[in-house]
């Protein structure tokens, strides 16, 4: 069965090219220059299904678009940030000169058009959609496609986080690992300490604490295929009696713990759950606890794409520092320290998608092309947003107001790297 409905995509458009190529006409060619006047008027060559460039621009840019159909034009102008996802996964736009480049360029011209026109900027579309209920379906949207499709293009560990790259010639294992320290190290880990984890992917993290640092771990996940191989994992490794992987929500956290850590998951919560969180945290932490979120973030509350909260990441929103401190405030916690691994994400997700179009052929053998043109577009457009610092990857380190067993000053491994 195909698996075009994980992403929402009707087959109707997935074969062909469209309306049969009619005859292209000025007020076809009107309406283009009127799409890309609505996104800022990027840089890029455009096409219509004749073939012709719009030579709306003297220099030929390096990236273009062509458009095969007049019904996809008109899709364009009546819900472009939906309908450019769905049409270019269906083959009815092509995209020339790269879609990492090509992303960056439209991504540029809407930032810049948003600026000069301030009304323009679109309030936060996160509605309340992670309840207990939600949450759980729209986490097994996106994780619980299949352990064997992830494992094609994640590390040997299947972190699906942004690593860490202590050198540029770092590999994406070696990234991840040094990723794994350096939130271990910011948690000034201990032997016997009591670790609880919200969120815990395919559990890597947990067994890494465990093993290197001999902590015990209660890790929570309500994706159903990433806790059966956490636990495999775990028990292969002779690691089942200190850890534990719990397949429940982090709402229903509970013991005491001296560490609270959470990897990729805020990004799943949404800002009217933040205080609901800061209270599982401040329940959890004994009174010198000290805990760690690393999340995706951005600079100021803008909108998801409703093309990745529909076919990608339903549910999902990137909070600023400032809501996120909603997390810590109302419970009296205190910030030790911040770090921003923007780039670091960039690179991590560059290895992902080398490594997802080497495999691009299995993976259209498990889903379809559809499949694996809309998951290459989400990671291209990942990339093209961290390189132009519309996200960002947030390390906040915190503890209690009143503890005073915190470092007196930054770790080493706290200090931003070099530029990669």
């Amino acid at each position: 069965m195909s698996r075009l409905s994980a992403l929402g995509v009707s087959s109707r458009i997935s074969n062909g090219k469209g309306d049969s190529c009619p005859t292209v006409h000025g007020m076809d060619r009107w309406l283009l220059r009127m799409f890309l006047r609505s996104i800022g008027d990027p840089p890029l060559r455009a096409k219509l299904w004749d073939g012709a460039d719009s030579g709306l621009h003297g220099a030929l840019p390096v990236v273009g678009m062509v458009i095969h159909d007049r019904t996809t034009l008109w899709r364009l102008l009546t819900n472009p940030l939906l309908n450019f996802g769905d049409d270019y996964s269906a083959g009815r736009i092509e995209i020339e000169g790269g879609v990492v480049p090509f992303m960056e360029t439209v991504y540029r011209a809407m930032t810049g058009k948003e600026r000069r026109e301030p009304s323009l900027r679109r309030h936060r579309n996160s509605p309340d959609g992670n309840s207990v209920a939600a949450a759980r379906g729209n986490i097994h949207h996106h994780y619980d496609i299949g352990n064997d499709f992830y494992r094609l293009w994640l590390d040997r560990e299947m972190l699906y986080t942004c690593a860490y790259f202590p050198h540029p010639a770092a590999s994406l294992e070696e990234a991840q690992i040094a990723k794994m320290e350096l939130v271990c190290r910011k948690l000034r880990l201990k032997s016997g300490q009591r670790v609880v984890e919200a969120g815990c992917g395919w559990g890597a993290l947990a067994r890494h604490m465990a093993r290197e640092y001999g902590v015990t771990v209660r890790s929570f996940n309500i994706s159903r295929e990433q806790i059966v191989h956490a636990r495999e994992a775990a028990k292969a490794e002779g690691l089942g009696k200190v850890i534990e992987y719990v397949e429940d929500d982090y709402r229903n956290i509970s013991g005491r713990h001296d560490v609270f850590v959470s990897v990729g998951m805020l990004e799943h919560v949404g800002p009217e759950h933040y205080r609901e969180l800061g209270r599982v945290i401040d329940r959890s932490l004994t009174g010198d606890g000290i805990g760690l979120i690393h999340t995706i973030g951005q600079n100021s509350p803008q909108p998801m794409s409703p093309w990745l909260l529909s076919r990608i990441f339903p549910g999902s929103y990137p909070p600023t520092l400032g809501e996120m401190m909603e997390i810590f405030g109302p419970c009296d916690f205190s910030v030790l320290d911040v770090e921003n691994l923007r780039l670091h994400y960039a690179r991590t997700l560059e290895q992902w998608l080398h490594r997802f179009e080497e495999n691009r052929e299995r993976i259209t053998e498990m889903f379809d092309a559809t499949f694996v043109r809309s998951w290459r577009l989400y990671l291209s457009g990942a990339i093209a947003n961290f390189n132009l610092g519309n996200l960002q990857l947030f390390q906040v380190v915190f503890s209690r107001a009143a503890n005073n067993l915190i470092p007196s000053r930054p770790s080493p491994l706290a200090l931003v790297s070099d530029p990669l």
